[in-house]
């Protein structure tokens, strides 16, 4: 190698590295930007932000596959119609007498989808509720190359309409397939906890029309929050735990058979 190739490949490489570190800077204050605003004119005035982080707890024995909460989430939300476009679902797992699992969907519209199984080969039936996990360690935040995906100071992760450009890098990246792109704006959707309601104080529409109190939310920050006391008070078990995403929506009762 020359002395002069060794010198451009320097120049280069130097200009590489400013172009990076220019990228990350400008990443970092927009996040912040959009922080800063982000929900502002819906909360309540004494709300502080970094006192909260928000999870959800779903006690699965409880929860008896109503849709009652896909019907609150698809109303509260303006979620589009089509089987692809969910904030929220329930899963049936089905146990056969054979050991075969099978796993079929609740529909908003049409209640169970999938084959029709015969009752004397169930050893074992019960419902999941599903839906954006929350990530403290989220690999959709990691992907966006806007930084449209971000995290909120109380936890939340949020999309940014005005600057998503539709990638679906976010999408792929979801281990729990949460994620949807709007079939009209596109751009990326997903459930957001109803953020809109819980800054003023208010339940998300899925926890407050559950018959069964199946699912329940709070503030992991707050010793008086009823998700604490589920913890302490049930084993508990998050969704791919192997991934290291460290979800904040947590499972008591859990079968073994749900990963």
């Amino acid at each position: 190698m020359s002395l002069s190739t060794y010198a451009g490949d320097k120049v280069m490489d130097r200009r590489k590295f400013l172009k990076s570190l220019f990228l990350l800077i400008i990443a970092e204050l927009t996040v912040k930007d959009t922080l800063k605003g982000v929900g502002a004119e819906e909360r309540s005035k004494n709300y502080a932000p970094k006192e909260h982080d928000y999870g959800m707890g779903v006690e699965v024995d409880k929860c008896i596959g109503c849709g009652k909460c896909l019907e609150a989430c698809t109303i509260e939300n303006d979620v589009p119609k089509g089987p692809f476009f969910v904030r929220t679902w329930v899963e049936r797992y089905i146990i056969k007498t054979n050991g075969n699992v099978i796993v079929k969907s609740i529909s908003r519209t049409n209640g169970e989808s999938g084959v029709t199984i015969v009752e004397k080969d169930i050893l074992r039936s019960f419902f999941v509720p599903k839906l954006c996990n929350q990530c403290k360690n989220a690999p959709c935040v990691q992907v966006c190359p806007v930084a449209a995906t971000f995290t909120t100071d109380d936890g939340v992760i949020l999309v940014d309409e005005e600057r998503c450009i539709g990638c679906k890098y976010c999408i792929q990246a979801c281990p729990y397939g949460a994620r949807y792109l709007h079939p009209v704006t596109r751009v990326a959707e997903k459930c957001t906890f109803c953020y809109h309601r819980i800054v003023k104080g208010q339940l998300p529409a899925c926890v407050e029309v559950c018959p069964t109190q199946a699912r329940l939310f709070g503030n992991l920050k707050s010793l008086a929050s009823p998700l604490i006391r589920f913890k302490h008070m049930h084993k508990i078990r998050v969704l791919k735990r192997y991934l290291n995403t460290e979800p904040k929506v947590f499972y008591a009762d859990l079968d073994g058979e749900v990963t």
